[in-house]
């Protein structure tokens, strides 16, 4: 247990208290907004895992390794743990494992389990305390099925994951963003939709009709950017590049609203995450190694963060801090 007066005392809540407990994993107050951004491509596949501090400013350092070098992951966190799951290792090929890190100390990836479905193109992620969701996807050849299977997992166990129930229509490189009790899943490919869908995070069931996008579009940015109020939906293939930054707020329901714009334009996956703060997108392209932030409760363009530690696209990101906790 931390001593009073040293480095880890504080005021927890219990919930995290018995995390901390159990990943053996007692927080720095210098740790506590860390956000990590995983695999890609550079534009060989890539293993990288690169964190921020999400609360300052500068670039990114060295967490360690993912099991294979992956790209197109989705990922989910709680206060203490990340997972990253699917992905693809190859033009045609993917995995359908799922790897966990304690996210406040560094290290590579340990073995979580196994999705329902190998995907190697975009599951999109939300989490709360308790529960990740990995919701669509593109199978692997031969068929390069879409798949509107969502699945979930409990992230202080170890596991399978467990199905939750289906989105609205089948599709891959979707946004996800989420309140502690809500998830919200955006856009689409192919056919770039401007749906947006929702379900209640610690239940099972398919998706239900939230409004509409600003603009209709695939490959949105990949990871939770959320205040616990207002979600974010950032990038995308319209099907032409973008720099498109929407808005929600996530406990209602109605069509998103601009946001502002990045500071270029993607037509690839961009890594995202978040404290209840700031937002940060980054993995415009290979050889883009920016990474970009605004201030989730305003409106206005993206501004420079820093940078990473190898420019690459296709990324997932997580934080120990996103809206969902």
């Amino acid at each position: 247990m931390p001593t009073p007066g040293g480095p880890y005392s504080g005021i927890w809540k219990l919930s995290n208290l018995s995390k901390y407990i159990q990943d053996n994993a007692w927080p720095d107050a210098t740790l506590e907004n860390r956000g990590i951004f995983s695999g890609g491509l550079t534009p060989s596949k890539s293993n990288i895992m690169d964190y921020v501090d999400i609360s300052s400013t500068g670039n990114a350092t060295d967490f360690g390794d993912l099991d294979v070098g992956l790209f197109g992951c989705g990922s989910v966190s709680s206060s203490t743990r990340g997972v990253v799951g699917g992905g693809g290792n190859g033009p045609n090929t993917g995995v359908n494992t799922l790897q966990y890190v304690t996210i406040l100390t560094t290290g590579n990836t340990t073995d979580f389990g196994d999705l329902i479905e190998t995907r190697r193109n975009g599951p999109a992620g939300v989490s709360n305390s308790t529960r990740g969701l990995f919701a669509g996807g593109e199978l692997t050849a031969p068929s390069y099925a879409i798949t509107n299977i969502i699945d979930y997992i409990t992230i202080a166990t170890t596991g399978n994951s467990i199905d939750f129930g289906d989105l609205l229509s089948a599709g891959y490189t979707k946004g996800g963003t989420c309140s502690t009790t809500r998830g919200v899943f955006a856009g689409n490919k192919p056919g770039n939709t401007n749906v947006i869908e929702y379900v209640t995070i610690n239940s099972t069931s398919n998706t239900t009709d939230f409004g509409d996008l600003t603009v209709g579009r695939g490959r949105i940015g990949n990871g939770i950017q959320s205040s616990g109020t207002r979600g974010i939906f950032c990038g995308g293939e319209t099907p032409i590049a973008s720099n498109i930054i929407d808005y929600i707020t996530i406990n209602s329901t109605g069509n998103a609203v601009d946001f502002g714009d990045l500071t270029v334009t993607t037509s690839s996956v961009v890594g995202a995450t978040s404290n209840k703060t700031t937002a940060l997108s980054c993995g415009m392209s290979n050889s883009n190694d920016s990474i970009d932030t605004v201030t989730i409760a305003t409106t206005g363009n993206a501004t420079d963060f820093g940078d990473l530690t190898v420019g690459r696209l296709y990324i997932t990101g997580m934080s120990n801090v996103h809206g969902g906790l």
